[in-house]
């Protein structure tokens, strides 16, 4: 997991939290967030209210600049910002087991397609996890997933 771990009032939390993540979001986390959510109520897909709030908790806490882009356009990156997420969130009573699996597991499906191509160790450790998951939770990651991506808004650049 990654070991980046940014305080609350930190540049890189406040940064990615109002204002800005990369190329793949229009927005902050927080209006991200709130979009994704929003696109759950909107399909009625009310299993995934509390994951949709929840699934990017952790994500301000592990930005980061990876590389010479990040740096170039003052953007962040978030490796395994959904482990953190479910870190924070793994004991707390009132979310369920199921929201804390989607919350966990919500980037698995797009971390093997891009490990596959960059990073073949990750790649096995990601497929490992995905064949040990029931068909139906494999199911609603991939219906989870469109709403993330709506909920990204415009591409910044290409």
């Amino acid at each position: 997991m990654n070991e980046v771990k940014n305080k609350i009032f930190s540049y890189p939390f406040l940064s990615s939290l109002f204002y800005m993540q990369n190329k793949w979001h229009q927005h902050g986390v927080l209006i991200h967030t709130l979009r994704v959510t929003y696109y759950t109520l909107k399909a009625g897909d009310f299993k995934f209210l509390a994951a949709g709030l929840l699934h990017d908790v952790g994500k301000p806490f592990t930005a980061f600049k990876k590389d010479k882009e990040d740096h170039e356009f003052h953007e962040w990156s978030f490796t395994d910002h959904e482990e953190r997420s479910y870190q924070i969130i793994k004991n707390w009573p009132f979310v369920s087991e199921y929201t804390k699996d989607i919350v966990r597991y919500h980037y698995l499906i797009r971390d093997i397609k891009k490990s596959k191509k960059e990073n073949l160790k990750r790649y096995a450790q990601k497929q490992e996890i995905w064949d040990t998951l029931e068909e139906e939770i494999k199911n609603d990651l991939a219906q989870f997933l469109v709403y993330d991506d709506m909920g990204k808004g415009k591409k910044r650049r290409e």
